[in-house]
């Protein structure tokens, strides 16, 4: 009698990944991370509008002797120290961020980098605090200073979107064209940001009442800083009439940049106007990092994960 034939048994398909989740401690210290860094934008305007820069006139102590104002000090150094503060927040939102991300780094070798790169720029700040504190406010050492928070805003939003986003390679998802004239705006808005800088450090406020600002006029760099910003505009106005009509990806985020645009512009114009009131140059400042994140944003939007097979 013949026996039965074997079956033959086929090898099952490999189930699919399971989704990369972030925990709710890292959602947490990445949300701090860019709540604190856009924060200490505006502490660190608050700092400069108000002539506070020397309110500490030590580092890293504030005073000889002391690491908190003393009573011989004025409401200048509570100021100063208050901006000095959140740096401690800011700096364990970023070792919380690298720590976590370390962990995951198995499997989100991306955002690692990204953690590692803040809390590097965290530290670079803090030690150019000090230098600006030493060199009596600098006007290029507090340029750089504000780019480099500027930088912090949009590099801690791109962790949030790619923490959102699943592991993996990724495609193009709009035309190539599209693509392009996005990177041509990103060019233009950091431009704009540029002179934005230069502006303001050949402005009245230095920080200290103290410092003068000589050099460059500053009525003149309004008005070059105004010309990258209103091609900004033009450009993002052309991208977001592209991506509603062809309901690209990046539209949403188009929306509100072309929203913040609009908002930075008026306060710009309003400042220009009226003498550099305190109030609305800070809120120029805090804008335009959040302009820029927008911006970082719309970037990431370019590319989605590629289908699977």
């Amino acid at each position: 009698m013949s026996s039965a034939p074997a079956s033959v048994s086929t090898p099952s398909p490999a189930a699919p990944p399971a989704e990369w989740r972030a925990s709710g401690w890292l959602r947490f210290g990445a949300w701090a991370s860019f709540v604190l860094n856009t924060l200490i934008i505006a502490t660190g305007g608050a700092v400069r509008l108000t002539g506070s820069g020397l309110g500490c006139p030590n580092w890293p102590l504030c005073a000889p002797g002391s690491l908190v104002p003393t009573e011989e000090l004025s409401y200048h150094s509570l100021i100063e120290f208050g901006n000095r503060t959140i740096s401690g927040p800011l700096l364990v939102a970023a070792l919380l961020v690298l720590l976590l991300s370390w962990r995951a780094r198995a499997v989100r070798r991306d955002l690692f980098v990204i953690s590692a790169v803040v809390l590097g720029l965290v530290a670079l700040q803090a030690l150019l605090g000090g230098f600006i504190v030493w060199f009596h406010l600098n006007a290029n050492l507090v340029g750089v200073h504000y780019a480099i928070s500027l930088s912090l805003v949009c590099i801690t939003a791109a962790y949030l979107v790619r923490m959102s986003a699943q592991p993996g390679p990724r495609e193009l998802a709009v035309p190539k064209p599209f693509m392009i004239l996005t990177h041509v705006t990103t060019v233009v808005m950091a431009i704009t940001v540029l002179f934005g800088v230069l502006t303001t450090g050949s402005g009245p406020h230095s920080g200290d009442a103290t410092i003068q600002r000589d050099g460059v006029d500053a009525v003149l760099m309004s008005h070059i800083h105004s010309w990258p910003g209103y091609a900004a505009f033009a450009l993002t106005l052309a991208l977001l009439v592209w991506a509603a009509a062809r309901r690209l990806r990046p539209l949403k985020w188009l929306a509100i940049l072309m929203a913040a645009l609009v908002v930075q512009i008026a306060v710009g114009v309003f400042q220009a106007r009226n003498g550099l009131p305190e109030l609305a140059v800070g809120v120029h400042m805090v804008l335009a990092a959040l302009t820029a994140a927008a911006m970082t944003v719309v970037v990431l939007a370019l590319k989605r994960p590629t289908a699977a097979a």
